[in-house]
């Protein structure tokens, strides 16, 4: 093994000159120098990083307070709202409606960001602006929230029996605090 070890370096500065060959043979030649761990002498790769990893969560449920009523009657109160694109919130700058109403910008955006409301087949801002102010008002802290500032939610514990839940600190719910 000595002798071999004692070539590898020899042959490293051929395989250097070669050029594509060199990064091919150098991680073959780590396991008999250091079973433990890369070769001291060996170039360093990118830092790995072991702490585990967090998935981002791009996309969130939401429960309408009162719901989006269709033509044919359907209340549709369950949806999901994904993060905002830079895109998504310049687009609608360019809208006419924006442009004549700025108060337009947030039926706009909503309409771009929620990806499934009810049993409907596709959300637009026809369906936002036909919403009660209600729910609209409820879309828009929900945009909010998830968009700029985080959740809102605490976990607390009950000073009663101990039991430990979650808050929702930013009242996104009418009547809650």
């Amino acid at each position: 093994m000595r002798r071999m070890a004692a070539k590898a370096p020899a042959a490293a500065p051929q395989a250097a000159a070669a050029g594509a060959d060199f990064p091919r043979s150098a991680p073959a030649a780590a396991p008999a120098e250091s079973p433990a761990g890369p070769p001291t002498g060996a170039p360093a790769g990118p830092p790995v990083d072991t702490a585990p990893r967090q998935e981002l969560r791009t996309e969130f449920p939401f429960e309408l307070p009162r719901g989006y009523v269709d033509d044919s009657g359907t209340v549709h109160r369950d949806g999901v709202m994904r993060l905002s694109t830079a895109r998504d919130e310049l687009i609608p700058l360019r809208d006419v409606r924006v442009q004549e109403n700025p108060a337009y910008l947030s039926v706009v955006l909503l309409g771009r960001v929620i990806t499934r409301l009810g049993t409907l087949p596709s959300v637009h801002d026809g369906i936002v602006e036909n919403m009660f102010a209600s729910d609209l008002a409820f879309l828009q802290d929900f945009y909010r929230q998830i968009n700029a500032e985080g959740h809102t939610r605490a976990a607390v514990a009950c000073p009663h029996c101990s039991e430990a839940f979650e808050v929702e600190l930013g009242g996104s719910r009418l009547g809650e605090s």
